[in-house]
């Protein structure tokens, strides 16, 4: 059956490409819903339409709030991942988040400038990735609240200073800190066991300062204890260097998904994509639009952006989702 769409739907749709906050598109799409006329023919865009809202109040709700109970702080996740900046004293994580994000740390050349942990949310084409600085790891310092954020977190980000006095040192410092906590770094690709998830953690190493290194012996030395285990990623926060390849290696180690839904007839929405780890399939996507789709999907048709061969093929169920897959679902 037609939707048969009445005008005034598509001129209050028109609203979505200018809308700016969430709670602006929340609103139009719920307008958008009532203009919807209910009947079979409509069942999908109705479905739709409800979980745009729902994904839209669930991510207005999940901002990046620290909240602090006693000696205790926890960071709820918010965006498409959160990952912990991990160091030592002034390797520079404060003027990192400070340049990837909307965070606004103090940053100074002093130790523990930061004290409570500082979320931020850094932008990677069309989604946002969170970022939490905790104080600095040291032989001294290594709070119970920490270890518990680095555990919840999806990922964590190591960075080591080479103009330090000892830098390899320092990184083996705070290994044995993590270890005391049961906490285990493992390199971007590791294969990590779902009991295993709260203790390993799959790490990104980022060597800064590289426009203040003097001794070459320590880039060296840094770098062999590091490597086959790490691949690390050389850069200046200061001067800006590297940061671009460093958003490309957060997004890539972090297997994130971008999947964007599609209404039979309509353009896909690439604005808001769909956000799921590798391995998942359509059947988890039509779970988190709608319970109905679940209960009631019957198969796919699949679009790539990339591939003019692939438009429209229909896919089952199980088919395992690809990055930018663009799906519309079929009951």
């Amino acid at each position: 059956m037609p939707a048969n769409l009445p005008p005034q739907y598509f001129e209050t749709e028109k609203k979505l490409k200018t809308a700016k906050t969430p709670q602006e598109k929340i609103t139009i799409l719920e307008e958008l819903l009532a203009i919807v006329p209910k009947h079979k023919g409509t069942e999908k865009l109705q479905a739709l339409l409800k979980s745009k809202i729902a994904k839209l109040k669930s991510q207005a709700q999940k901002k990046p709030v620290v909240a602090k109970r006693g000696p205790i702080f926890m960071v709820e996740k918010a965006g498409a991942g959160q990952v912990v900046l991990v160091g030592g004293p002034n390797v520079g994580k404060s003027s990192l988040l400070a340049a990837l994000t909307n965070a606004r740390p103090e940053v100074a050349d002093y130790p523990f400038t930061t004290r409570v942990p500082q979320p931020g949310m850094m932008p990677y084409q069309n989604i946002q990735i969170q970022l939490v600085d905790i104080p600095p790891i040291t032989e001294e310092f290594f709070e119970f609240w920490q270890a518990e954020l680095i555990k919840n977190a999806d990922g964590v980000l190591l960075l080591l200073d080479p103009t330090s006095p000892d830098p390899v040192g320092d990184y083996l410092i705070i290994l044995a800190k993590l270890e005391e906590r049961k906490i285990e770094l493992v390199g971007e690709e590791a294969e990590i066991p779902p009991e295993k998830f709260l203790f390993q953690k799959k790490t990104l190493v980022a060597i800064n300062k590289m426009d203040l290194v003097t001794k070459e012996d320590n880039i060296s030395s840094l770098q062999e204890a590091l490597i086959p285990t790490f691949e690390p990623l050389i850069l200046s926060v200061a001067k800006g260097e590297g940061l671009e390849k460093l958003k490309e290696r957060i997004f890539s180690f972090l297997k994130i998904l971008r999947v964007y839904s599609k209404i039979p007839g309509k353009k896909p929405d690439f604005e808001e994509p769909f956000i799921f780890r590798q391995g998942s399939t359509v059947m988890d996507m039509a779970r988190a639009i709608h319970k109905d789709f679940a209960q009631r999907l019957r198969y796919a048709r699949l679009w790539k952006r990339d591939d003019l061969h692939l438009q429209g093929v229909r896919v089952n169920r199980e088919y395992i989702l690809q990055d930018e897959d663009i799906i519309e679902l079929h009951m």
